[in-house]
Parts: C-alpha cells; structure tokens; sequence
C-alpha cells in the first residue's frame, strides 16, 4: 500500500508567505531609497554645474567684483537655480575671494551645492 503525498500544511504555507512579504517589502524600500538619493545627486550635480558656471563668467568677462553679497538666478537643465556669492578681499590687493552658494527650485535657503575660487584684478 502507498502513503498519500503529502504537501505543506495551511501553517507553513502562512509562515512562507509572511517572510515573502516582509523581503518584498524591504527591497520596494531600497529601490524607493536608491530613486530618491539619485534625485538629490542630479540636483547637487546641476548645483555644482551652476557654481561652476558662475565662477568662470566672472574670470572670464574679467570681473573684479565689489565686496559683498551678489545675488541672482541661472538657467540650467531646463529649470531655474538661485545663486548667491559672498565677495572678500584678501590679503593679496589683486585677488578677491568668492564664496558660491546654490539653491534649487525646491531647496528654500538650503544650498545644494557651495564653492568657493578666486578671481584676479585685471592688470592695465
């Protein structure tokens, strides 16, 4: 005589499910982690282009920038960045420091990307 097969029980089939559940649940979370770090990486990245860009407008249309807070807005990968940069003099009369900062469209005053370069005066 043969013994009936026999297959999982209701519990076991229960348990399996459960674990199934909660490493699905996991991994939706690490991709929803990975797509949001990868959003905040581009707008840094764009951030950085932006500072960037700023700097070598002002060397290369030879500005000699006065002390202080300039502020204003650049285009770039179809949206529009506020940068704001903080002039200093230096010990050197020829150089002044430029300290960049860089906000996104959704940022508020948090800045995504900052640099900081020096620009010379011109010489005549």
């Amino acid at each position: 005589m043969t013994r009936p097969a026999r297959g999982f029980t209701l519990l076991e089939t229960l348990v399996a499910l459960a674990i199934l559940a909660i490493a699905l649940t996991a991994a939706f979370r690490a991709m929803g982690v990975t797509a949001q770090s990868s959003g905040e990486l581009r707008e840094r990245l764009i951030g950085d282009w932006v500072a960037e860009n700023r700097l070598a407008e002002l060397r290369a249309t030879r500005a000699w920038p006065n002390p202080g807070i300039n502020e204003g807005t650049a285009e770039q990968a179809g949206r529009t960045y506020r940068w704001r940069e903080d002039v200093k003099n230096t010990a050197n009369p020829l150089f002044r420091r430029v300290d960049l900062s860089v906000f996104g469209p959704d940022s508020g005053d948090h800045a995504i990307s900052r640099l900081s370069g020096y620009v010379a005066r011109p010489l005549q």
